[in-house]
């Protein structure tokens, strides 16, 4: 099979995780007798540093003839970066919406899973943490409070903010619709989450999920308000499967669900649109303060890669095969720094390596 792949590596340590996880598709390319072709794209500071702004119609053109794209990270210390003494609409982090936007990317998945070997750094009680978990939320990316209108003025002598929460049956449907279909390639759940017992928006989505569900018998559909939904995270996190919720609500709760996995190092993240197109990148930031130290975790880079074949390429041998050799890796006692245990006694099997070596051990076990 042959793929276009659109590259954008970033700013801080995203050059290096970048690199890392094309070796790991490369690797896959030779194993399972693809090619994969790139296109380098800019965006963010790197775009600044040559352009002046952080996203050009060039890098959007250029995405949109790709099938996918691969991102590493965006943004810089806002503290000290010249990027940020430019204004809002230029800084690095203002590409990033810009090319969600251009490119339609409606739906944010972001997985949480909790390895085995790295339970220890789970903040959850031992009792539900030895459950495991392994879900994804579903966040509608486009609409909702966060697009909708708003306005801050003076009403009878008081200030008063509005922001608008709207949506409409077809974004709803959408995004139920990605839901369902990416059930199906997991273990057939979806728990929509709502607060239909006091917004009309809610209501509206909760109506159109269960027409939704009407076409796909195969995949089981609850529900759950908000509220609950955050408790539950804490309190049973192994009953999630696949969670569908609106851009407020996701945004908090994919937050919450990637802190209770302990390490956020290892969390990948994909935006899709209503074609097989989507935008990869981790979920972590840019961390200029290690940028060229080889000390960057690429795992999570490496597992958006695998994202990427799965839902892009439907390429879900290949996508199992990554997963699995940085299971391996982990089993076979290897960790970047921040996966590190913290106490001298979980130390034991356990070896310290950087950015570099742990890609060519990942590549190294793609078999």
């Amino acid at each position: 099979m042959r793929c276009k792949i659109g590259v954008i590596s970033g700013d801080g340590i995203g050059p290096e995780i970048v690199r890392e996880a094309r070796e790991v598709l490369e690797k896959v390319a030779k194993v399972y007798g693809h090619t994969f072709e790139y296109t380098e794209l800019l965006l963010g500071g790197a775009s600044i540093d040559v352009y002046g702004i952080p996203l050009t119609e060039e890098t959007i053109e250029k995405a949109k003839a790709c099938d996918a794209v691969l991102m590493g990270s965006i943004g810089g210390d806002a503290k000290t970066s010249p990027w940020y003494q430019l204004e809002p609409s230029k800084r690095p982090e203002a590409g990033l919406l810009g090319i969600r936007k251009a490119l339609n990317l409606f739906a944010n998945l972001r997985p949480a899973y909790l390895y085995e070997e790295l339970r220890a750094a789970c903040p959850l009680r031992e009792d539900i943490s030895a459950a495991g978990f392994d879900m994804l939320i579903m966040r509608e990316l486009t609409g909702g409070l966060y697009f909708g209108e708003r306005k801050t003025e003076e009403v009878d002598g008081v200030l008063t903010a509005v922001d608008t929460l709207s949506y409409n049956e077809t974004e709803i449907r959408r995004i139920a619709k990605r839901a369902f279909e990416i059930a199906r390639k997991r273990r057939g759940k979806v728990c929509s989450v709502d607060k239909a017992n006091v917004l009309d928006s809610s209501r509206l989505w909760r109506k159109i999920v269960e027409e939704m569900a009407k076409e796909y018998p195969d995949v089981e559909l609850s529900h759950m308000y908000v509220d609950n939904c955050a408790m539950q995270l804490v309190m049973n996190p192994a009953q999630f499967d696949v969670i569908l919720t609106e851009n407020m609500f996701g945004d908090i709760l994919s937050d919450e669900a990637s802190m209770v996995t302990g390490s956020i190092g290892m969390l990948s993240s994909a935006s899709l649109n209503d074609t097989k197109f989507g935008l990869y990148e981790p979920s972590h930031g840019s961390a200029p303060d290690i940028a060229g130290q080889d000390k960057a975790n690429p795992i999570a880079t490496i597992l958006s890669a695998a994202m990427m074949l799965r839902y892009s390429f439907d390429l879900d041998k290949e996508a199992d095969a990554i997963e699995a050799a940085v299971r391996k890796v982990l089993e076979d006692g290897y960790r970047t720094i921040d996966i590190m245990p913290q106490e001298e006694n979980r130390r034991a099997g356990v070896k310290q390596v950087g950015t570099a070596q742990m890609g060519d051990l990942i590549a190294g076990r793609i078999l």
